[in-house]
């Protein structure tokens, strides 16, 4: 039993340590996208892909409603052939901008979901993003690491813990999909 506790007790600082005014920057920047009908990709590896996968469901089914136009979100971590073709032929650093290349335009908007925040995939991304003109969000831990650096707008997770990190990583989620059907449906 201490063990769980002390899971939930490292989790409950985590959440208490988040920044509200930087949470709300990063929903700000997916509603400026959405307000200019510009695409949102989302990107990561492990846990952070199936969570990138996750936002894209919430963007584009979670916040349909009708008579409302619709998110164009897209998570890149899902077409397994993809994938594995560029990071076969090409190099699995840049799995993530060579799907961009063929996909990004000036304006739209990237979130780089990594834990670490040095995953060198998800870096390249961001700093193909950023050179395409296009905005781009970071939800890491650990510090921040070099993706804090480089992303317009950083969600840090207070913890050097990987699950911890993930768990907050989609209630961040969770957060702006709930955020973002009020202000729909409002």
């Amino acid at each position: 039993m201490e063990h769980i506790q002390e899971y939930i007790s490292h989790l409950q600082g985590v959440l208490e340590r988040l920044s509200l005014s930087d949470i709300r920057r990063s929903i700000d920047l997916v509603m400026e996208a959405y307000q200019a009908d510009r695409q949102i990709f989302i990107i990561g590896n492990g846990g952070s892909a199936s969570t990138a996968a996750h936002v894209a469901n919430d963007l584009s089914k979670g916040t349909s409603l009708p008579g409302v136009r619709r998110f164009r979100a897209i998570s890149l971590t899902d077409n397994v052939a993809t994938m594995t073709a560029w990071s076969n032929d090409v190099s699995y650093d840049d799995v993530f901008v060579e799907q961009l290349r063929n996909l990004i335009n000036p304006g739209d908007l990237v979130i780089g979901i990594s834990a670490s925040g040095n995953s060198e995939n998800v870096l390249r991304a961001i700093r193909h993003a950023n050179a395409m003109g296009c905005k781009t969000i970071g939800w890491i831990g650990f510090g921040g690491g070099k993706l804090k650096q480089i992303a317009d707008i950083s969600v840090v997770v207070d913890s050097d813990d990987y699950g911890p990190v993930e768990d907050v990583h989609l209630i961040l989620n969770h957060i702006h999909h709930a955020w973002i059907r009020k202000e729909l449906a409002g």
